[in-house]
C-alpha cells in the first residue's frame, strides 16, 4: 500500500487581504471606541487606557487569532482540503461597552484611582475568562436553559441603547467626517454597493470620512479636540502580572453585568461553530469555546479589560476567499500594533467619528439578528427588552451630569431622589433583567406558566442579594438581611409575580 500524497496546507490566498482588512479594522474600531468612552466621557488618563488597558486587551486579540490559525492548519490536514477558513476572533463588542460603561468607568467614578479601577476591570475580565473555561464543558446545556430569542432580544436591546447611542454621539458632535465614513459603511455592507476597483469598504469610510475631516478644518471647521492627541507612543510589552489580584475584592459586585456577557459570547461561539459548518468547515465546538475562554484569561492576566470572542460572519469570510492568513496578520497587527504604540498613535490621532460608523453596523446587525430570531409571536417581548438597557442608559446620564455640577443625589428634591433610586434600580443587572424579563413573557405567551412562574422566583432570588436591581449606583452585592427596602418590597413584588403565575398554572393543570 502506497503512502498517501504529502499534504501541504497554502493557507493563504488573496481572499486573506480584504479578510484581513475587515477584521482589523473591526478590532480597531472597538479599540478607539473603549478608548474614547474610558478617556473621553470617565476621564481616566489616557496613559493608563492606552499604556496598560489597551495592550492587555489586544494581547487576547493575538493569542486567540494564533491558536485559530493553527486550528485551521489542524483542520485542512484533517481533511486534506485547501479551501478551510480559519474562525475569526476579536474584541467582543457588547462587552466593551457593557465593561466600560458598567465596569471600569464606574470602578474609576467610585475611587477616583485608576490604577484600582484598572485592576478591577482586570479582576473582572479573569472571572469571566475562568467562567466561560467552565462553560465551555456545558455551552449547549446553557443554551438550551433559555429561549433563544431572549438571549439575543438583551443583546439586541444593548445594541440600540448603548452600542449604537454612544456612536451617534460623535457622529452628531463632529459629522463632516462622521456622517461621511457612515454613509460608506452603511451604503456598501447594508445596501450592497460596492466601491470603486472593489476598494474595501471600510478602509474606504476611514478615508474618505477622514479627507472630508481634514478638508473641513481648511475652510475653517473646528472640531471637537481628540482626546489623546498628542499622547506619546511608547513601548509596552503585556507581560503576565498579579496586579489583578488588588481588584477582586471589588470585582465580585460586577459579577451580576459580567458574568451573563461571559456566557453570552460562549452560546454565541456555538452558533459560530455550527454556522462555520454549515459552510463546510467543521470545528469542534469544545476547541473553539476553550480558545476563546483562554484568549479572554490570558488579556486579563495581561492587564486587559475587555473579553475576546468568535466573530460572526465565518461564512462571510470563507465567501471572500480567505483561509487562515487573515486571522494570523489581524492578531499580529492587533496584538503587537498595542504593544509597540501603532494603535496608541492611531488613537491619538484619528477622529472617533470616522471609526464608530463601523460600531454603528454592528450594532444593527445584532439587533437586526435579534428581531429576525424572534418570531411575530413573541415580538412584544423583544420591547420589555428595551427597558432596563434604557435604564441603565440614563442612569449613566444622570450620573455625569449630577456629577458634572457637583451635585450629590441627597441634595436632590425627595420626589426626584426616588425616580433616581428607580432608575438606578431598574439599569442595575440590565442584561440579566432583559433576559428574564423576556423569557418571563415568552413563556406567558405559549401559555408555559410554570417555567414563568420560576423565571419571576430566580429574579426575586437575584434581587434580594443585589445581583439585579442593585439600588446602589455602583451596582454593589449585598446580604439579603442587609438589604434596603426599596429591594425587599421589589422581590416582594417579584414573588407576588411568580404565586399569580403558580396559581394560573394549577388552575390549567385542574382543568386538563
Amino acid at each position: 500500500m502506497t503512502n498517501p500524497t504529502p499534504f501541504r496546507y497554502r493557507w493563504f490566498a488573496r481572499g486573506d487581504i480584504n479578510g484581513f482588512f475587515a477584521l482589523a479594522i473591526d478590532n480597531v474600531a472597538l479599540v478607539v471606541g473603549m478608548s474614547g468612552i474610558l478617556i473621553g466621557v470617565f476621564h481616566l488618563p489616557a496613559a493608563i487606557v492606552l499604556g496598560r488597558m489597551v495592550p492587555g486587551t489586544a494581547v487576547g486579540v493575538l493569542l486567540g487569532d494564533l491558536l485559530y490559525t493553527w486550528l485551521a492548519f489542524r483542520l485542512a490536514r484533517r481533511e486534506r482540503r485547501q479551501d478551510v477558513c480559519a474562525m475569526p476572533l476579536g474584541i467582543d463588542t457588547p462587552s466593551m461597552f457593557a465593561l466600560s460603561f458598567g465596569v471600569v468607568g464606574p470602578a474609576y467614578l467610585a475611587g477616583n484611582d485608576a490604577d484600582q479601577a484598572w485592576a478591577v476591570g482586570m479582576a473582572v475580565l479573569v472571572i469571566m475568562g475562568a467562567a466561560k473555561l467552565a462553560a465551555a464543558f456545558c455551552g449547549e446545556a446553557l443554551r438550551r436553559a433559555l429561549p433563544r430569542a431572549a438571549l439575543l432580544g438583551a443583546l439586541g436591546a444593548l445594541a440600540i441603547a448603548l452600542i449604537m447611542f454612544f456612536p451617534f454621539t460623535k457622529l452628531i458632535a463632529e459629522p463632516v467626517g462622521g456622517f461621511v465614513a457612515l454613509g460608506v459603511v452603511l451604503i456598501t455592507l447594508i445596501g450592497g454597493r460596492r466601491l470603486p476597483f472593489q476598494f474595501p469598504a471600510v478602509i474606504g469610510a476611514l478615508i474618505l470620512g477622514y479627507a472630508a475631516y481634514r478638508v473641513a478644518m481648511l475652510f475653517g471647521y473646528r472640531p471637537p479636540p481628540l482626546p489623546a492627541a498628542g499622547l506619546a507612543a511608547d513601548i509596552v510589552l503585556p507581560w503576565p502580572t498579579l496586579a489583578f489580584v488588588d481588584g477582586l475584592a471589588l470585582a465580585w459586585q460586577y459579577i451580576p453585568l459580567a458574568i451573563p456577557v461571559a456566557l453570552a459570547t460562549v452560546i454565541g461561539g456555538i452558533d459560530n461553530t455550527e454556522s462555520a459548518a454549515v459552510a463546510g468547515d467543521r470545528y469542534q465546538t469544545r476547541s473553539i469555546l476553550l480558545v476563546e475562554a483562554v484568549a479572554t484569561l490570558f488579556a486579563g492576566v495581561c492587564g486587559g479589560v475587555v473579553q475576546n470572542t468568535p466573530y460572526i460572519g465565518h461564512p462571510a469570510y470563507k465567501d471572500m476567499g480567505c483561509r487562515a492568513g487573515y486571522t494570523l496578520a489581524t492578531g499580529l497587527f492587533i496584538g503587537l500594533g498595542a504593544a509597540f504604540g501603532w494603535l496608541g498613535t492611531l488613537i491619538g490621532y484619528l477622529p472617533e467619528s470616522v471609526v464608530v460608523p463601523v460600531l454603528v453596523f454592528v450594532g444593527l446587525e445584532m439587533a437586526g439578528q435579534s428581531l429576525r430570531e424572534t418570531s411575530a409571536r413573541h415580538s412584544r417581548a423583544w420591547g420589555l427588552a428595551m427597558i432596563p438597557p434604557l435604564a441603565k442608559l440614563v442612569a449613566l446620564q444622570l450620573g455625569n451630569l449630577l456629577g458634572g455640577a457637583g451635585v450629590t443625589a441627597a441634595q436632590l428634591p425627595e420626589e426626584i431622589q426616588r425616580s433616581l433610586l428607580a432608575i438606578t434600580m431598574l439599569g442595575n443587572g440590565f442584561i440579566v433583567t432583559s433576559m428574564l424579563w423576556m423569557s418571563w413573557l415568552i413563556w406567558v405567551i405559549d401559555g408555559r406558566l410554570g417555567p414563568a412562574a420560576l423565571a419571576a422566583l430566580i429574579a426575586a432570588g437575584l434581587t434580594l442579594g443585589g445581583l439585579i436591581h442593585s439600588p446602589f449606583a455602583d451596582g454593589r452585592l449585598f446580604f439579603p438581611w442587609t438589604a434596603e427596602p426599596a429591594a425587599l418590597w421589589l422581590t416582594g413584588g417579584y414573588l407576588l409575580l411568580a404565586s399569580l403565575c403558580a396559581l394560573f398554572w394549577l388552575a390549567d393543570r385542574n382543568e386538563h
